[in-house]
């Protein structure tokens, strides 16, 4: 299956908190952390779980400030 690689930055701090949030959504992403220092982490979403994941990056837009690295068209 295809996944879409996105690269996102958010605060180091926060890292682990993305992880836990999408672990509970089970399946629609996987997260692998690039740079802890700099809070780079890439998420590997299936296409047809796009939208669900631009809603939940959206919502956590609101707890803290997400960077997209690579647009998630």
């Amino acid at each position: 299956m295809d996944t879409i690689a996105l690269f996102v930055q958010i605060p180091s701090r926060e890292i682990a908190f993305l992880t836990f949030v999408l672990d509970s959504y089970e399946g629609v992403a996987t997260i692998r952390t690039v740079d802890p220092e700099k809070g780079i982490v890439e998420l590997m979403v299936s296409p047809h779980q796009k939208e669900e994941i631009k809603e939940i990056l959206s919502s956590l837009g609101d707890e803290f400030p997400i960077r997209y690295l690579t647009p998630l068209n």
